[in-house]
């Protein structure tokens, strides 16, 4: 079993999975491993890490400026993978999740990407700009790799295509909660809630919920019927935060630690 597919099915039944998002290489690579360890000590599920690109064209301001930080420090595709590969000396329990754009994978190459995730233990790719339809040959590197491919589902995903976009998943699928960029504002709860249940009516995999969760309380409130919890700009803000950097992983690590504490238990089964 896959560690995605442990942490799901370990956790079905019990409560969300907590996804914390990070820039990876922000504000530094050497700040990458030790956030990592903090989301965990703070009771992250899974990580998701984002590889820097110079035109994050889905995310808005706040995780743009982390991109540009990242860069601007040195980060690159492969040193992000590096720093995965680094986590995984202490830690080789926790998923991690690599979040990016196709433009840099491309550059790589499909296989060599695939492979170098393979040795680092990534465990699965989102690829925000690449539609299923396009997928296929990474779909098949991925595969060969052991590696999860995730793909994103909006409020605007037509019923007709969430079949396909949930046939060419594997490990878990990506809500957008909200139109728009990461970091906008304005949840609707009962909507996203709704509309999961559209989604869970096309799949059977698990469904975590992205783009405007930015507190416990929001958390709370998905995650009585999400799989997962995904909070992203919120963490990058503490991420940008201009103090001494153990102070910006203390806040970081404390603030998930309050996401976690609030994601409430139940008794019902989660959808798988």
């Amino acid at each position: 079993m896959s560690r995605i597919k442990g942490v799901f099915a370990t956790l079905k039944g019990r409560r969300a999975a907590l996804i914390p998002f990070i820039a990876g290489g922000d504000p530094g690579l050497s700040a990458t491993v030790p956030v990592m360890h903090g989301l965990v000590r703070a009771g992250a599920d899974l990580i998701e890490v984002g590889m820097p690109f110079s035109d994050p064209m889905a995310d808005g301001p706040t995780i743009q400026m982390a991109h540009q930080r990242a860069l601007g420090a040195g980060a690159t595709t492969r040193a992000v993978i590096d720093q995965v590969a680094a986590f995984r000396r202490d830690d080789g329990r926790t998923p991690v999740v690599l979040m990016g754009y196709v433009n840099p994978v491309e550059t790589m190459g499909y296989e060599a990407f695939a492979k170098a995730c393979q040795a680092a233990g990534v465990d699965g790719v989102i690829l925000v700009d690449m539609p299923p339809e396009e997928a296929a040959e990474w779909r098949d590197c991925a595969s060969r790799a052991g590696i999860d491919t995730i793909f994103l589902l909006s409020p605007t995903t037509p019923a007709e295509r969430l079949a396909t976009i949930g046939a060419a998943s594997t490990g878990f699928l990506y809500y957008v909660a909200l139109k728009g960029v990461t970091g906008a504002r304005h949840l609707d709860v009962a909507d996203v809630a709704a509309r999961l249940a559209v989604v869970r009516a096309a799949s059977a995999l698990p469904v975590g919920v992205g783009f405007g969760i930015r507190d416990p309380r929001s958390a709370a409130e998905v995650g009585r019927f999400a799989d997962a919890v995904i909070v992203g700009s919120a963490i990058v803000e503490r991420m940008a935060a201009k103090k001494p950097i153990d102070e910006v992983l203390a806040d970081v690590e404390g603030f998930v630690r309050d996401l976690r504490a609030a994601l409430p238990e139940r008794a019902s089964r989660m959808s798988s």
